[in-house]
């Protein structure tokens, strides 16, 4: 089977519009079904892939969070360019924490962040995280188990600057989240096993925002977008953003 190349998406509705950012090695596939869901309601969707992903992992490691970023501000200019005056911002992991930078950034209407790190992982399990995205990928590429051999030893020799700058990424936004002030509502999986659970209690803790909520899926691990209670989270991120005071 051969690996189908996931692209953004823009599912257009109303004026209101919400920002879907995907997190790291995923792509848009990560917030296309709840994209759809809020397109249903009158949602206006849209969500970016970042440089090197939804690629072959070997261009993964040649990017970094500051081509991540502009890719995250680029989507916003998009939907401003769209004649959306108002943007929420719904992230996961990586998106959630790009989803704050955003909120101490540029005007947005609210925050989602979902099982979004505010803690820095050791660089050892974000790189094994890596590893098995790109054997995964290979896989899904129909390549054999020996040329996905081969190509894994050659892909283990190049350094990976990336991690180590994505370390600092989380750092940054964790220094600076009591700058948010926008409506915010913290997603956290408790069967989250990629980050550490507490950042959702630092997010919530420490964010500015006069409306603020905190809801702790019991059933779900890390994606939580794709698991048991992914209903359940569409029907509450609707919910919160509802609950946000747009002009129209």
């Amino acid at each position: 089977m051969k690996k189908l190349v996931p692209k953004p998406f823009t599912f257009k509705a109303g004026k209101r519009a919400v920002l879907m950012l995907h997190g790291f090695t995923g792509n848009s596939a990560d917030v296309r079904m709840m994209g759809r869901f809020l397109q249903e309601k009158g949602y206006t969707c849209h969500a970016p892939i970042y440089k090197g992903h939804g690629v072959p992992p070997e261009e993964l490691v040649h990017t970094g969070p500051e081509d991540w970023w502009q890719d995250v501000t680029k989507a916003y200019e998009f939907l401003k360019n769209e004649g959306h005056e108002e943007i929420a911002v719904v992230g996961l992991s990586l998106g959630g924490v790009f989803s704050l930078k955003l909120g101490y950034t540029v005007p947005v209407k609210g925050i989602v962040p979902m099982c979004a790190p505010m803690y820095i992982k050791s660089e050892e399990t974000m790189y094994k995280g890596v590893l098995a995205y790109a054997r995964e990928y290979k896989k899904l590429e129909g390549k054999s188990d020996e040329q996905i051999q081969a190509e894994m030893e050659e892909f283990e020799k190049t350094p990976m600057g990336t991690l180590k700058a994505l370390q600092g990424l989380i750092s940054d936004v964790r220094n600076n989240v009591d700058m948010v002030y926008a409506p915010t509502f913290v997603v956290q999986a408790r069967h989250d096993n990629m980050i550490n659970t507490d950042s959702a209690n630092i997010i919530y803790n420490e964010v500015e925002a006069v409306h603020k909520e905190i809801k702790w899926y019991e059933e779900s691990g890390h994606v939580i977008t794709f698991d048991k209670e992914k209903d359940q989270l569409h029907e509450d991120v609707y919910a919160f953003l509802e609950k946000l005071n747009w002009k129209e």
